[in-house]
């Protein structure tokens, strides 16, 4: 086995700069993503080892990034995309949804888009409005797009290749607030877990979380601190928003009979609707409580000083599953 640890963000460049190494016709664009390094420092010294036609500095030009990404993808490439930050990226949001979502099936699956959007998203780094959104929705409703989520340095290691390699556009969600604040053992020779699946990252019997990205943490959280009051939660890593991987969903719920949607989304028309309304029609019989969302508040991004109050949070997990088994 040759592991080594990592932080989510060295993850990232590692399976980033393999991809590189395995496919020269992978390029990497994105606003100082070069000679910064990204101002997450997920792109640092890629610039310096395979050149600047390969790590490219654009300009601050969401539309003209991904338009040049729609070009390159055309002509053989496989070009990686950062958006510096989630509430960036409608500025690109036509070209996304009207080019990049649409050419392989317009073409009838002859013409290819193996473009990679990477979007830093969600909150908890104290940031304002425009630095901390959760748009994975927008995305996953459509059609054309693949949509993933990662929540730890393991999977980004490994999805982020995965991606790279997909002939479908795939928007590449990360937690920015997991960048660096945890580390975890990557075996770099191991098989890797299949991109487009979900994941039980705890067992148990009590009731199903269901979460992806930065809610995965916060629904394990939850998961520990109720062993204390006699709660044995299983917790599932949704990981693939577009396609969802409801397999692994439904066995679960028709085993605990209940189910809590996490996610830092507004709560209205977001993920956690769509998962409850599957989850209902396929586990109808098992269900002992409906389906609880646990989200963001349908507001604008608040202000840094309130954000853990808008934030869902452990307790308000806890408080979900109590109301489920009240039910």
């Amino acid at each position: 086995m040759t592991a080594t640890t990592m932080s989510m963000a060295k993850a990232l460049n590692a399976g980033l700069r393999r991809a590189m190494d395995d496919d020269s016709k992978v390029v990497l664009m994105g606003e100082d993503i070069g000679r910064l390094g990204g101002v997450f420092r997920i792109t640092d010294g890629l610039q310096k080892d395979f050149g600047d036609e390969r790590v490219i500095d654009t300009p601050l030009a969401e539309s003209g990034i991904l338009g040049t990404a729609v070009g390159l993808a055309l002509r053989g490439y496989r070009p990686v995309v950062e958006i510096q930050f989630d509430g960036f990226v409608y500025p690109a949001y036509d070209q996304i949804v009207s080019q990049v979502a649409k050419y392989r099936y317009r073409s009838g699956g002859r013409v290819g888009m193996p473009i990679v959007i990477r979007i830093p998203f969600g909150g908890g780094i104290g940031a304002v409005e425009h630095h901390s959104e959760s748009p994975e929705a927008q995305f996953a409703h459509t059609p054309g797009l693949k949509v993933v989520a990662c929540s730890n340095p393991r999977d980004t290691y490994w999805m982020i290749q995965q991606a790279v390699a997909s002939p479908d556009p795939v928007v590449f969600l990360e937690p920015k607030r997991l960048y660096h604040s945890t580390k975890a053992e990557i075996d770099v020779e191991a098989t890797p877990t299949p991109l487009f699946s979900s994941q039980v990252v705890r067992p148990g019997t009590s009731a199903t979380v269901l979460a992806y990205g930065p809610a995965v943490s916060v629904a394990m959280g939850a998961a520990e601190a109720g062993l204390a009051d006699g709660l044995d939660l299983e917790v599932i890593d949704l990981r693939t928003l577009s396609p969802l991987d409801m397999g692994p969903v439904h066995e679960s719920v028709r085993k605990t009979g209940r189910a809590v949607v996490v996610h830092e989304a507004h709560r209205n028309l977001g993920m956690g609707a769509e998962i409850a309304a599957r989850i209902s029609e396929e586990c109808f019989y098992s269900l002992e409580a409906p389906v609880l969302r646990v989200g963001g508040y349908d507001t604008p991004y608040p202000p840094s000083r309130v954000e853990e109050a808008w934030l869902p949070d452990l307790d308000r997990v806890l408080d979900a599953v109590d109301r489920s088994l009240a039910w």
